[in-house]
């Protein structure tokens, strides 16, 4: 008797959140142009390994605050330092301005906040970086909504949702916990081959 193996679908982190930014997105009018969508998803992805969104300073790891980041932009040195640290100051404002309202709201740090830091990131980056300004000038005009779709792609559904996912990830990428990757595997993501353990 030969048993019928059903297809195993797999996908990476940044394909996942892609996947739910573009079914979201289309809800939207007008609807956030493709290459923008892969931009976040990959940003999304990105900041599941903790290490990309942390960092270590004063004996601390920790979120570096996003004034901050603004004032390490304003002195950089030379414009690609600066192009780089407003990527990051841009990324970080849609990524904890979406995912951590509540938490941010609780010590007076208010949405306008993000969208204002953010957006004057991006609108920056959309005149002066080297690569990928038509996705930086969207995300500067519609960051606010960008907010809000990233909010909603990341919301609880079904079993587990996209937090869900990022922390599972993140728990793996510290522990390498056989358990844990292949959760990650039963809900179709993808790891590296080098990261997985033999």
């Amino acid at each position: 008797m030969s048993l019928v193996q059903q297809p195993v679908f797999e996908m990476t982190l940044a394909e996942y959140f892609r996947e739910r930014l573009e079914e979201l997105g289309r809800r939207m009018a007008p609807p956030p142009h493709e290459d923008t969508l892969w931009y976040t998803a990959n940003m999304l992805a990105r900041f599941g390994d903790s290490d990309q969104l942390f960092s270590y300073d004063r004996g601390e790891v920790d979120i570096r605050p996003l004034a901050l980041l603004y004032k390490d932009a304003h002195e950089a040195e030379d414009m690609r330092q600066r192009c780089l640290i407003l990527r990051q100051l841009g990324d970080s404002a849609l990524f904890l301005g979406a995912l951590f309202p509540e938490k941010f709201e609780r010590r007076g740090i208010l949405r306008d906040y993000f969208v204002g830091m953010g957006g004057g990131a991006y609108d920056y980056l959309s005149e002066n970086a080297r690569h990928n300004r038509h996705i930086f000038s969207e995300l500067a005009a519609m960051f606010a909504r960008m907010l809000d779709l990233v909010a909603r792609a990341c919301a609880r559904q079904k079993l587990f949702d996209a937090a869900d996912v990022l922390n599972l990830y993140q728990r793996w990428r510290q522990t390498r916990d056989p358990h844990l990757a292949r959760q990650l595997r039963d809900l179709g993501i993808n790891l590296p081959e080098s990261d997985v353990l033999h």
